[in-house]
């Protein structure tokens, strides 16, 4: 038999927790964010402070693509910060499930797409990236990347963000598996130059962002813009 939770707690400042419990309801964990919360919760840290650097980037932009949610539970904290956001992904199983969980009032647009294919049928301020580029293979990267700069508009912003080549001796036999095409920093920027005059990278270490040496940085940065 379950507990009832008390309704009224001791110290009146936190009365609010448990309103909102009643009122909205008690958020659960996607797919992706669950599995890293029961089997290494510092991942799932890692993930979060990805997407604050995003949403920190696109500040105040109309509209945004996120290319490849996954469960797409990391999408809210881009969301504060723009006006609307449309998340895809190739996979039917993540969509499902962030389309169930999906709170009525932080809503947004989760379709089945494979950027890889084409692009979208709609332009975007800006789109963004995060641990997908490493699991396209290369022979499919520059379609990868021509369908993301056809869904932007003409000023449009595009951030990348992917495990960096020399970390991946310390990667996960389970990531491993999936990581096809991680890169340097060089080669990222080199890569994303072709379709952009500015590229900037940035590093980071777990949580930590910073500009330092990019073959000692786990995870790659690159923000872009003008498109060519």
């Amino acid at each position: 038999m379950t507990k009832k939770m008390e309704s009224t707690t001791k110290e009146p400042q936190y009365q609010v927790l448990t309103d909102v419990a009643e009122q909205l309801g008690v958020a659960s964990l996607g797919l992706m964010f669950n599995e890293a919360w029961q089997r290494d919760p510092r991942r799932a840290l890692f993930v979060l402070s990805r997407y604050k650097f995003v949403a920190k980037m696109l500040e105040g932009l109309d509209s945004v693509l996120e290319v490849g949610c996954g469960d797409a539970f990391g999408t809210r904290i881009v969301q504060q910060s723009v006006g609307e956001i449309c998340a895809i992904d190739f996979d039917p199983v993540f969509i499902t499930d962030a389309v169930q969980r999906q709170a009525q009032h932080w809503p947004f647009r989760a379709l089945v797409h494979d950027i890889v294919s084409a692009p979208m049928d709609q332009t975007f301020d800006a789109a963004y990236s995060l641990d997908v580029l490493e699991h396209i293979h290369a022979n499919s990267e520059n379609k990868f990347i021509e369908n993301i700069c056809s869904s932007l508009t003409k000023t449009g912003v595009l951030v990348i963000g992917t495990p960096s080549l020399e970390s991946q001796q310390y990667a996960s036999i389970q990531s491993k598996e999936g990581h096809v095409n991680c890169k340097s920093g060089t080669a990222l920027r080199e890569l994303l130059s072709r379709y952009f005059h500015n590229v900037f990278l940035f590093c980071m270490n777990d949580e930590v962002l910073h500009t330092g040496f990019s073959p000692m940085a786990h995870y790659l940065f690159c923000l872009c813009c003008g498109k060519k």
